[in-house]
């Protein structure tokens, strides 16, 4: 069996068995997020300033990690920074088992302990590790990896948990309820802490100037741990330095709310070593707290380099180390949510972030094995505390991997000739031919309906499957055999003399509207006119959206300055950029930040406009809402009444724009009832692909949920979501400006 059918498999699996934990509780933390970050006037505010409290640490580590060495040594504590995880490991196993002589130790919050695989190094010398936080300790008792990055345990069940409690305690009162179960894990741990000889913990953040750290827990085992021992072991990767305790404000006000959706956490603790609080000795009821006893309290921070500072001086990658590990990334990702960090993950870190970690720390093999659940959607970045460009980290990744496994083959002169890209010979097929789907379009376009007919028949359709990995239970889309620019070409231009116009616009031919579904871009260009704008349509290239989707970063980019080239002039002349598909409009106001100057960048995003928005400015600023098409006016399988359901696409969101279409069509008095799903599942190409089919429709479940039985008129805005939506609902929808558009 292929490693791409293996991995098709195991996610299946992970599906039947793991995926409705996983989604009922990320969901839930999603849904919490929202509900708590909405009470804070000031978020955007705080994320910026998480923001910049991470820039200035990362540009300022080297000198930050040489200040905190000094103020804990200060203090009496000691700091010891390790190359990689064989380094740190020796260091600690030197510590515990040879200079403390040590039993046991105990564990509280530390991903990094995991990503280091100390308790193996531990366990190799004698030390019995015990994870004390309730989902580390049902995992250990399970030999199982953590699927997230906050609720380890996420794809548990309560029902599960409580049989394994029996099967490895079989207690003579089994719990059951999710407070005995919890009471039953307290006791249990309670015992194994007393009886501990050393601490261990991480740490959220460090304060360079006094040593600090801020732990931000639920159950406050970090406590437990650090009290009831004489031994503190901290580790922690170096980027979580800052540089004074003032800088934990922003980042306890939102890493609860982005995570778990909590206001504050349970337990938010600094400690700052080192500590001489007496050291509790439980077998001494008289005197269990004996003065002095705080006298043989130790502390070692243990500072884990392991590729970071590499990652620091990758451009690319940098960003990855302003994460604050919040799994807000993870809770927004329609995949991660039906299948959960055993398959989008790597050996340590799961979600979004995770191909940053794991590309920068285990290397790029590691992160190609689920690189490719990312699909772009972009639902992570308004969801990230600090801002990261998840997807764009996601994308350069996906980059290397390409370059790196590129072996010319015997076909590459074909695809040299038919689709001269910039990417190198030997790419994989599938990944090339989905990158030049502007290519496919324009010739199948010029070929239908023949090449349609080609399209569905079975040999055909096979093949596909088996060369570039289409799945064959996919409807392929039916090319128009008149693209939108030659049908308003031969229409003659706009029907608005520029004279009597309000506006001038520019009406983007993106690949999907100009090849495929042209009957929504004739739809755009009657309602623009309705409204007194001039349109222009000029023949374009594609935004560079597919090649971006498949790592192909330069030709995204070529792709770009071609578009920019033949916009500008329009944009000079002061014409409007009206843009009917949400995913380019999200490349010319994010993704183009690569790939142009500054101020062409500012210049073509400030002028470029979704469909729908536009509308809602031209009727905000004194249009005729008359003039275009109110609920009443509209029969058949058109507007057929004034309830509507309405889907957004997950780019419209991200950038802001997917509520205008909702406020326009109630400004006309539809009835709108919004879907409550991130992403459709579709994501481009992603629900084409073989493999991931499954994936994509349990991805798509609810929207089903939702609309499945409704009568309302179901629209999306993006190709993607209306070829999810029919193949969900079984009736495609349609776009949100052909409802209100006025008839031919």
């Amino acid at each position: 069996m292929s490693s791409d059918a293996a991995k098709a498999d195991r996610i299946r699996e992970l599906m039947a068995t793991e995926g409705d934990a996983v989604a009922e509780n990320t969901r839930g933390f999603n849904k919490g997020r929202y509900d708590s970050t909405s009470r804070l006037d000031d978020y955007e505010e705080l994320k910026g300033a998480a923001r910049d409290i991470k820039e200035d640490a990362i540009a300022r580590l080297p000198e930050l990690i040489e200040e905190v060495k000094e103020t804990v040594e200060a203090n009496g504590g000691t700091v010891y920074v390790a190359d990689d995880a064989a380094d740190a490991n020796r260091y600690i196993t030197e510590l515990t088992a040879d200079e403390r002589d040590a039993d046991r130790l105990v564990k509280s919050k530390s991903m990094t302990s995991e990503e280091i695989e100390v308790n193996e190094a531990l366990e190799a010398e004698g030390v019995e590790v015990i994870e004390t936080d309730l989902g580390e300790w049902v995992l250990q008792l399970a030999d199982e990896a953590p699927s997230h990055i906050v609720a380890p345990a996420i794809h548990k069940s309560r029902e599960g948990i409580a049989e394994l409690f029996e099967e490895r305690f079989d207690p003579d009162d089994p719990p059951e309820t999710a407070e005995e179960l919890t009471m039953f894990a307290r006791a249990r741990l309670g015992e194994l802490i007393e009886d501990a000889d050393v601490g261990m913990t991480g740490a959220n953040f460090i304060a360079a100037d006094s040593g600090t750290m801020l732990l931000v827990t639920s159950e406050g085992n970090a406590r437990k741990t650090v009290t009831a021992t004489d031994t503190h072991v901290a580790v922690a990767g170096v980027e979580k330095i800052v540089p004074s305790v003032e800088e934990f404000a922003p980042f306890v006000e939102l890493i609860g709310r982005s995570g778990t959706g909590q206001d504050v956490t349970s337990y938010i603790s600094t400690l700052t070593p080192t500590i001489d609080s007496p050291v509790p000795d439980f077998q001494n009821d008289d005197d269990p707290l004996a003065d002095g006893s705080g006298d043989d309290r130790d502390f070692h921070l243990v500072l884990i380099d392991n590729g970071r500072l590499a990652m620091r001086d990758d451009e690319e990658l940098k960003e990855t180390l302003y994460c604050i590990r919040c799994s807000a990334c993870s809770n927004s990702c329609g995949n991660f949510q039906s299948v959960g960090g055993h398959a989008f993950g790597g050996e340590t870190y799961s979600g979004g972030i995770a191909t940053g970690w794991e590309a920068g720390i285990e290397g790029l093999d590691t992160a190609a094995e689920f690189n490719d659940l990312c699909t772009g959607c972009s639902r992570c970045v308004p969801a990230c505390p600090v801002e990261i460009d998840i997807p764009w980290i996601n994308t350069v990744v996906r980059d290397r991997i390409n370059r790196g496994e590129a072996d010319r083959s015997q076909v590459d002169w074909m695809f040299e000739e038919l689709v001269p890209d910039e990417e190198p010979a030997g790419l994989d097929i599938g990944t090339r031919i989905v990158g030049n789907y502007e290519t496919l379009a324009k010739w199948g376009s010029r070929t239908a309906p023949i090449a349609n007919r080609l399209a569905d028949l079975g040999p055909l359709r096979a093949l596909g499957e088996r060369v570039a990995g289409i799945d064959r239970r996919r409807d392929l889309p039916d090319f128009a055999s008149q693209s939108l620019v030659d049908w308003f070409g031969s229409r003659g231009g706009s029907a608005v003399p520029t004279e009597e116009a309000s506006r001038e616009a520019v009406l983007y031919p993106d690949t999907a509207t100009n090849y495929v579904d042209v009957e929504r871009g004739k739809a755009a260009v009657r309602a623009l006119e309705a409204l007194d704008v001039h349109v222009e349509i000029p023949d374009l290239p594609g935004s560079g959206r597919p090649p971006l989707s498949q790592g192909m970063v330069e030709t995204a980019e070529a792709k770009a300055e071609d578009v920019y080239a033949g916009l500008a002039r329009h944009v000079d002349a002061g014409s409007d950029v009206v843009v009917i598909e949400p995913s380019d409009l999200g490349m010319f106001r994010r993704e183009y930040e690569k790939f142009l100057p500054a101020a062409s960048h500012e210049q073509l995003s400030d002028a470029s406009y979704d469909v729908m928005e536009y509308l809602f400015g031209l009727l905000d600023n004194g249009g005729d809402p008359a003039a275009l098409r109110a609920p009443a006016e509209g029969t058949g399988p058109v507007a057929s009444g004034a309830r509507v359901a309405y889907h957004p696409h997950c780019q419209a969101r991200t950038i802001g724009v997917g509520e205008h279409a909702t406020a326009v069509m109630e400004r006309l008095g539809y009835d709108v009832r919004v879907s409550d799903t991130e992403c459709c599942g579709m994501a481009g190409s992603f629900g084409y692909k073989h493999d991931y089919y499954e994936l994509s429709m349990d991805v798509g479940e609810p929207i089903r949920e939702q609309f499945g039985d409704t009568d309302r008129t179901v629209v999306a805005a993006g190709t993607s979501c209306t070829e999810q939506i029919d193949a969900l609902l079984g009736d495609a929808p349609m776009h949100p400006v052909q409802l209100v558009a006025p008839r031919e």
